[in-house]
């Protein structure tokens, strides 16, 4: 599928990178630039840089780079079309597609998102003003939710009839099929997925409905929760309902924490934790897992995380493995839930946020508190389970810190412990792996006057028109830059056009801070390489002897002597001029 020119061009000219990014990174200003940790590898130290006037960044760590349409396609896992599309709708772009290219899927899927958005504002708008709905207000009112509330989340009414969202939305079939808002019972006839529940949206990442959750009401009848089946547009396994709000304040606090419902998202969030997310009905995956590492290396579970056992221990430490992640344990009172919490008591809900333990700590925690500690045996009977528990931990240094503490509070010597886990291996996990490398950046460049100037080439081309030239430039990746800049109109269209090592430099340079004088940096790169092709030329001369190349040698010494920092600018820039003018005429002659 092809999006017009015009229009792309469009999207970028309305979107701010700054806000973009920064719904993913915490950035500070530096400078002209702005500065934070990189969303693409793991750092202790902000190397990821954003210009947000030239409207590109460039990570000194791992290389990312790119404009705005690049980072929503990393970030969010879009393709070109797909991120294009999301920043038209953030900037309020209408696209243009070129139909003979536009494949059948996409247009089926903005189909159906526009679909549920509309069945969103229906149940929502029903929720406010419909006679029926009362109950459901009631209720929602028991519950700690306000107008604001309902808004901000879009809570909604599914009516107790049979096809009153079908016969209203003005939808065809299909398209209530294929979203799961609708479908075709024995009689032939449209009927609602959903019927007598309050309902939840739930939205992507990017932040379009694609699903719904029910709750019946307290009485009512049918499963208490009742959410969308799998579509061509959702996919439970992936999907985290609270997402789309959440992830500003996951990447500001650099974590998330998980839940099992949609209330306990809305809890922790009246509760002043807005980075709370859940799983629409299923247990949490490795997919929801990787969604979640984008935006933060750290992951609290706010309920019951250990009750799956040591199955559900396994696939916690592999998940931090493989995708270089924490998972800590919110310490809930027993029996209670985010959502009860956040009504009963929110600062308590708060601080178990805060104060979450990892994973492993919080397991022995938990086995120690039921443990009868009293008695020499309720503590060998405790260490023994413990060292069970450590056992399937993959890091021989994790397991040993934890021996030691398990040791101290079963008093117990650590060294029979360190016996008791040197015995029979598990079946899995027992062998740490291989340390991950980090990823290291380039060698920093040296600041040669050629790489100055292109610099200034990239941030304000007009200080240097009608002084630069190809023949200043001896390293090809830089000329390559440089042709690339003189070709085209935009920054963009330098980058599109150039080759990749040459569009990494212009994309680096465009979060680089411009320091040096203007004038002074073309000074030095014209005697640079005004003294160079002067050896060349005297080196010549030596060969075979001509009055010509005798008087272009007297006249390049002349006028790199009117290239010191002491001389009248205007006679500095005509030396420049000349110079560059003889330079491109050596260049054409060649050799």
């Amino acid at each position: 599928m092809g999006i017009a020119d015009d229009d792309i061009e469009r999207v970028r000219a309305s979107t701010s990178l700054l806000a973009v990014v920064s719904d993913h990174v915490a950035l500070r200003r530096s400078g002209t630039r702005w500065v934070g940790l990189c969303p693409f590898h793991n750092e202790r130290s902000g190397s990821f840089s954003v210009n947000d006037e030239l409207g590109f960044y460039y990570c000194f760590g791992c290389q990312a780079k790119g404009d705005a349409i690049t980072f929503v396609r990393e970030v969010l896992h879009l393709d070109f079309v797909g991120a294009v599309e999301h920043l038209a709708g953030r900037a309020g772009v209408t696209l243009r597609y070129d139909d003979a290219r536009e494949s059948g899927e996409r247009q089926r899927r903005r189909v159906l998102v526009e679909a549920m958005a509309a069945a969103a504002a229906w149940y929502h708008q029903r929720l406010l003003t419909a006679p029926d709905a009362s109950s459901a207000r009631g209720y929602l009112r028991s519950r700690g939710y306000d107008g604001d509330v309902v808004r901000k989340y879009q809570i909604g009414w599914a009516p107790d009839g049979w096809d009153v969202l079908c016969s209203s939305l003005g939808v065809p079939g299909d398209v209530l099929a294929d979203t799961g808002l609708g479908f075709t019972n024995k009689a032939g006839r449209l009927q609602d997925s959903f019927r007598a529940r309050v309902m939840f949206p739930i939205y992507d990442a990017r932040g379009d409905a694609v699903a719904f959750g029910g709750r019946v009401l307290p009485g009512g009848e049918g499963p208490k929760y009742k959410n969308s089946a799998a579509s061509k547009i959702y996919d439970k396994s992936e999907v985290l309902y609270g997402l789309n709000w959440a992830k500003g304040d996951i990447v500001k606090d650099g974590v998330a924490v998980v839940c099992e419902g949609y209330t306990d998202v809305i809890g922790l969030a009246t509760a002043g934790v807005g980075k709370g997310v859940a799983t629409c009905g299923t247990a949490l995956t490795e997919r929801h897992v990787v969604a979640l590492r984008r935006f933060s290396p750290r992951i609290v579970f706010a309920y019951d995380a250990d009750a799956a056992g040591q199955g559900a221990a396994e696939r916690v430490y592999e998940w931090e493995q493989r995708h270089d992640l924490a998972v800590l344990v919110a310490a809930l009172p027993a029996g209670s839930d985010p959502g009860e919490l956040a009504r009963t008591d929110p600062e308590a809900l708060r601080r178990a946020v805060e104060e979450a333990r990892p994973f492993l700590a919080f397991r022995l925690d938990r086995l120690l508190a039921s443990s009868d500690l009293a008695t020499v045996e309720g503590r060998a009977r405790a260490a023994v389970l413990g060292v069970e528990m450590v056992r399937e931990h993959p890091s021989s240094l994790v397991r040993d810190q934890y021996v030691m503490e398990l040791a101290d509070r079963c008093r117990v010597d650590p060294d029979r412990l360190r016996q008791a886990l040197a015995g029979p291996a598990p079946a899995r996990g027992a062998a740490p792996p291989a340390a991950r490398p980090a990823r290291v950046g380039r060698p920093a460049r040296s600041e040669t006057p050629a790489l100055l100037a292109l610099r200034l080439a990239v941030h304000e081309p007009a200080l240097v028109v009608g002084l630069l030239h190809e023949v200043l430039f001896v390293d090809p990746v830089q000329l390559g830059a440089y042709r690339a800049l003189a070709g085209a109109a935009t920054l963009h269209e330098a980058v599109a056009a150039a080759e990749p090592e040459a569009a990494e430099l212009l994309q680096r340079l465009a979060v680089e801070e411009v320091v040096a004088d203007a004038e002074d940096v073309l000074a030095r790169l014209v005697a640079e390489v005004a003294r160079a092709a002067h050896d060349r030329l005297q080196a010549e001369l030596r060969v075979a002897w001509s009055d010509e190349g005798a008087t272009s040698a007297k006249e390049l010494l002349r006028h790199l002597g009117d290239l010191g920092p002491d001389v009248d600018p205007d006679l500095r820039r005509d030396a420049m001029e000349q110079l560059v003018a003889f330079l491109a005429e050596r260049a054409e002659e060649g050799p």
